[in-house]
């Protein structure tokens, strides 16, 4: 690689390994080899492997909660259904990788509740705007969540019209 690495760069690599194969993967030498350069490259963005842990973490925060929520936002119709289908139809490696890191590691776990919240609150806050009373909504929030993590967690891939269907049962029944 001839162009000098941002530090923008070791993350996306770093997400890269973290999905693919794990906590483990995110490590200097390993990461440098896959870019082709040496490891003090990594040294000059990084303080040491904590900072570039916090800064992945911080990354995935972004791309699991904020730029999906304002993609959702952005898209105009109803919010609920397009939350479900861009959640649901994700590749969801890295939400695995990073739940598995939270297991063993207190900034990982720090990141995940925190994450957890703000999706919560989002979907909450969706649930409020179709007319759910507050105690409702967070009750239905609470579960809708419970079924994503499950899917996540899960692994099994879902054909796609299989999985449209499973969405459309899930909007019916928050419709109920």
């Amino acid at each position: 690689m001839t162009e000098q690495l941002s530090a923008d760069d070791w993350i996306k690599q770093g997400l890269k390994a973290l999905a693919r194969s794990g906590f483990t993967a995110l490590k200097a030498d390993p990461l440098a080899k896959a870019l082709g350069v040496s490891r003090g490259s990594f040294y000059w963005h990084f303080a040491d492997l904590g900072a570039f842990h916090a800064a992945v973490l911080k990354r995935w925060r972004e791309i699991a909660a904020e730029e999906i929520i304002a993609g959702v936002e952005a898209v105009g119709g109803e919010p609920l259904k397009a939350l479900l289908r861009r959640s649901f139809g994700a590749r969801l490696d890295l939400e695995r990788a990073v739940r598995n890191w939270a297991a063993f590691d207190p900034a990982a776990q720090t990141a995940v509740r925190a994450i957890d919240r703000r999706r919560l609150d989002y979907i909450e806050a969706l649930l409020q705007r179709r007319g759910f009373s507050a105690t409702t909504a967070r009750a239905r929030a609470q579960l809708l969540y419970w079924t994503f993590l499950g899917f996540a967690l899960s692994g099994t891939p879902v054909p796609p019209a299989r999985l449209q269907g499973l969405l459309d049962e899930i909007l019916d029944m928050l419709s109920a």
